[in-house]
């Protein structure tokens, strides 16, 4: 019980942070490790319950018109293959290396993070929407191997190359990068699935604290805009620059 009571308080947080900016994962995934599950374990898991909530946010953003679909099938394609790839690279790392590697993660994103944080969007003379989809393309493949790898900040990862690099306007960005998160998510929830790493009890009680969490934050996405994406990501490098600060 206290590993339920630990965890499934995070996560609603989680949820309600990644339905926003992403970046959930930096709450979700110490949170079970905190609780004394396995490194491999808590990345299986925790792709189950970010995996569920994802879907509801997505859902509704979509039914909200914040979505460029033809931005779609090509950064999902590019997503699903980046991810199995990056999900089984954890799978064959032992534990004690993947910490090391988490370790050694963490001050990157920090940095790559803190670097930009201004959010608005200038598309340059000569920038296509044909250039822009391969930007994107190419992003949710390189992003989407993290995010199967090991996961948190992938939202706020792919935010910002979004409007950064591909310069997609925000509240867009905002629906594609739900559907590029949650096809890497499936795909990497897959491949844990198969090697039996998940721990189902506590997933799927998790999962119900994601979906409602998620489901706030999309609310909050679609009732103020760019208003609560700003703050939000604030938020989340805070919580990075900690999560950095304490070792996990």
């Amino acid at each position: 019980m206290g590993i339920y009571l630990i965890v499934c308080p995070l996560v609603f947080l989680a949820g309600f942070v990644d339905s926003i900016a992403g970046g959930g994962g930096l709450i979700s995934l110490p949170a079970y490790m905190f609780a004394g599950i396995p490194v491999h374990n808590a990345i299986a898991t925790n792709k189950l319950s970010s995996s569920t909530g994802t879907v509801v946010s997505t859902a509704r953003l979509i039914k909200n018109k914040k979505v460029d679909w033809g931005f779609v099938p090509g950064t999902v394609i590019g997503a699903l293959i980046g991810s199995v790839a990056g999900a089984n690279l954890a799978l064959i790392i032992s534990d004690h290396i993947l910490k090391m590697v988490l370790v050694v993660i963490l001050p990157i994103v920090a940095f790559c993070v803190l670097k930009d944080k201004n959010m608005d969007v200038e598309v340059p003379v000569g920038m296509t929407k044909n250039k822009q989809y391969l930007i994107a393309i190419v992003c949710s493949l390189v992003i989407g191997c993290y995010d199967g790898f090991y996961g948190p900040g992938t939202g706020t990862f792919l935010l910002l190359v979004f409007t950064k690099l591909a310069k997609i306007p925000l509240e867009k960005a905002t629906g594609n990068v739900k559907i590029v998160n949650l096809s890497s998510n499936i795909s990497a929830l897959i491949t844990f699935i198969l090697a039996g790493k998940i721990m189902w009890g506590l997933g799927l009680a998790a999962s119900c604290f994601s979906i409602a969490g998620h489901y706030v934050g999309a609310g909050m996405v679609v009732n103020n805009g760019v208003k609560v994406i700003k703050p939000i990501i604030l938020i989340v490098l805070v919580l990075l620059l900690v999560k950095v600060v304490s070792g996990i």
